[in-house]
């Protein structure tokens, strides 16, 4: 059956971090269906369009090892049960399907819209991060609404696109996402 990872992130902006993930996902699955998204738990300093044409420079700069990678506003929705749906649209009703999501959001998922049947579409891999420690409790609260979910074998770096925002520490961003950023003058 075909594996396939589902990775919408607020991208605001991407990191290295996300880099290192995608990458990570290209290796483990079939296929990586990539999307910048508003987060309704978040507020967003930049439009998606900008932060979806920087995580094109973002997976742009990976080569991954397989051709797997798909990015595309398509599957961009506010409500993670949307864009699951457009995934099945695009792969089929066929896969395998996991929703990705970083340790940080482990004790908001529980809120998400429409949570308890989205847990009966994908399992949920959690990436773990520094500073999210992940926690019985909100683990537990998963598996009470049907979760199945598993805990990625990767070590997550340091870093975070609040770090960015919050500091100005271009040290987390490459390249080419540093340029657009000066070109578009962004997190001003």
């Amino acid at each position: 059956m075909t594996k396939i990872a589902l990775f919408g992130t607020s991208a605001d902006p991407p990191t290295e971090g996300h880099q290192l993930i995608i990458r990570w996902l290209s290796e483990h699955y079939d296929w990586v269906g990539i999307w910048a998204s508003d987060n309704p738990f978040k507020s967003h300093q930049t439009n998606l369009f900008h932060r979806m044409t920087m995580l094109r420079l973002l997976i742009n700069d990976i080569n991954p090892p397989r051709n797997n990678l798909y990015v595309s506003e398509n599957l961009s929705h506010r409500r993670s049960i949307i864009s699951v749906a457009k995934a099945k649209e695009i792969w089929g009703g066929n896969a395998e399907y996991t929703l990705v999501i970083g340790s940080d959001l482990i004790d908001q998922i529980v809120h998400w819209y429409h949570i308890e049947e989205l847990l009966k579409e994908v399992a949920i891999l959690i990436i773990p991060r520094p500073g999210y420690p992940l926690l019985d409790q909100d683990l537990m609260e998963v598996k009470k609404l049907g979760g199945n979910y598993q805990i990625a074998n990767f070590d997550a770096p340091e870093v975070s696109s609040t770090a960015y925002r919050e500091n100005g520490n271009q040290d987390v961003l490459i390249r080419p996402i540093q340029d657009y950023i000066y070109q578009e003058q962004l997190y001003r």
